[in-house]
């Protein structure tokens, strides 16, 4: 193996199995394989090609690639500069059960009939998503990052794409999903209990919350959790157990995101209201 060679291969929990591949190849070289689900990915350095559907294809850095499940396929570098490049696998079930969400009835899995696409949006929205399903500890992060992605590829390069459902009362159902989440901020919440309480599908839960009101659902939890942390710090409350108090996993994780909203560190906070 080249020694330069870099390859993280992981399963994201909860998501039916879904796995995940970050990688940099210089002269590893794929055999002809199939997968059972889906293999969708970002060239981000490079460039990468791969014999699919009788040709011969390839990927340049920020394009798109997409295999169909069930298909023959290849990969290797075009030259010795290798490529760099973040891929997922998710399920047929998965896919379907996004498809399901989107359009309110059981519908056919989707299908890309281009192997490479050139759509720079979704390409850095497809990298920063496989970044949080890298990362995050969310579940809500994680879960909003998967539909928007994937929502986003079936919507645009799906050969059947799907009609999104519409609903009625969407200011209630957003106004029942924020009632939950400022009862419930202490939780690690998950995207599909949230949806569920308010009676429409999470992937349409994450449209109507962002459109309503300017964030998704897990910046408005961060949001609440901060805005109880200022509370108890202003009670004298330590920085250690304020994080645990408003459900972050330690004072690291509450110090960065309470400088992104409020500008300063908690500590220079305290020393304000003290």
């Amino acid at each position: 193996m080249n020694p330069r060679e870099r390859s993280k291969y992981w399963r994201a929990e909860g998501f039916d199995d879904l796995e995940l591949l970050s990688a940099t190849y210089f002269t590893h070289t794929f055999d002809r394989h199939i997968h059972e689900g889906y293999a969708i990915g970002v060239i981000l350095q490079g460039a990468e090609k791969f014999y699919y559907r009788g040709a011969i294809h390839a990927a340049q850095q920020g394009q798109l690639v997409a295999i169909n499940p069930g298909e023959i396929h290849t990969g290797e570098a075009v030259t010795h500069h290798g490529w760099m490049y973040r891929m997922i696998y998710p399920g047929i079930t998965l896919m379907r059960q996004i498809a399901r969400e989107m359009t309110g009835k059981d519908w056919q899995i989707p299908y890309f009939p281009n192997p490479v696409m050139d759509d720079p949006e979704l390409a850095e929205l497809f990298r920063r998503a496989h970044m949080v399903l890298e990362h995050s500890q969310s579940n809500l992060e994680r879960e909003t990052a998967l539909r928007d992605v994937m929502g986003a590829f079936i919507l645009r390069h799906a050969e059947n794409r799907p009609r999104i459902h519409l609903y009625h009362n969407e200011q209630r159902a957003v106004r029942i999903a924020r009632d939950y989440l400022e009862t419930h901020y202490t939780e690690n919440v998950t995207l599909e209990t949230l949806a569920a309480h308010a009676g429409i599908s999470p992937f349409h839960l994450v449209r109507l919350f962002r459109a309503q009101t300017g964030m998704p659902p897990h910046l408005y939890l961060t949001h609440i959790r901060i805005m109880r942390a200022k509370a108890l710090l202003a009670l004298g409350v330590p920085i250690t157990q304020v994080a645990l108090a408003v459900g972050f996993v330690d004072q690291s994780h509450l110090t960065r995101r309470f400088k992104r909203i409020v500008g300063v560190p908690p500590g220079h906070y305290l020393q304000s209201v003290s």
